[in-house]
């Protein structure tokens, strides 16, 4: 589903404040892959991801999404096949406008490529049931503004509106980081209910260990712009947080001395 080839990113170059967030990084996803990815600040984690939803171009190397060469693709282009959250609740959403007309820009953009198409009786009955799905009440709320929701209630909206319509690539960037713990563990408990029932395509950022191993099934670390650390499979269902940083503790030593 996603296919990354020797991504290279610098930001800078040729001053004093040149900095080389990606080097040269490779990764692949098979299609309904959730993966959690952690590392250090500076590891090239926020960057990989604004590389694949196109806020820049990458220097180097390619980007392709469902067989799709997307390395030059528009941002505005991507967003169509592309769901994003942010550690921030109130990036993803218009506070001014209500639940309902937040759900209908999502669903029209994805669905026809159109934000300002007309939604049917029948399209409000389908988000009414997708809001009640969440268990915040939120269905019996639709023409109240976004703005009067709590932080919680609102990164819960946005990870509806990502995945109203089935998204090729879903992008977490840190999206509970902002949440009281209680209401994290709802949102994350929500996420991981959406991307295995949708079998949707996931990365995952998470400065928690604990969801880093808990949730998906393959966890990457990534260090000075490239991937240091990948584990699938059983051995990441054996994974411990004490293992996992006793892993990133050798890696770095490993690549220090390398």
């Amino acid at each position: 589903m996603l296919d990354i080839q020797n991504l290279s990113k610098t930001f800078n170059p040729g001053t004093v404040n040149e900095k080389k967030a990606l080097s040269s990084l490779s990764l692949h996803l098979d299609e309904g892959d959730f993966v959690t990815i952690v590392g250090s600040n500076g590891a090239g984690k926020s960057t990989l991801f604004n590389a694949i939803a196109g806020s820049f171009y990458a220097d180097e190397g390619s980007i392709s999404l469902a067989g799709k060469d997307i390395t030059f693709m528009p941002e505005h282009e991507r967003s169509r096949c592309i769901g994003r959250l942010f550690q921030d609740p109130l990036r993803g959403t218009a506070p001014s406008m209500t639940i309902e007309e937040n759900l209908a820009l999502a669903y029209l953009r994805a669905a026809h490529g159109n934000p300002f198409s007309r939604i049917s009786k029948k399209d409000k009955e389908f988000f009414a049931e997708q809001l009640k799905q969440l268990d915040m009440g939120l269905e019996d709320r639709m023409k109240n503004p976004v703005g009067l929701l709590s932080g919680g209630q609102r990164q819960a909206l946005t990870l509806l509106m990502a995945t109203l319509k089935r998204p090729k690539l879903l992008l977490l960037d840190e999206h509970t980081a902002a949440l009281d713990p209680k209401t994290a563990a709802k949102v994350m408990e929500l996420t991981d209910r959406i991307v295995r029932e949708g079998q949707l395509t996931t990365l995952m950022i998470t400065h928690n260990m604990r969801d880093a191993i808990q949730y998906g099934n393959r966890l990457i670390m990534l260090h000075d712009g490239h991937v240091i650390l990948d584990i699938a499979g059983e051995e990441k269902e054996k994974l411990t947080v004490p293992d996992l940083l006793e892993q990133f503790t050798n890696c770095l030593l490993y690549t220090s001395d390398a």
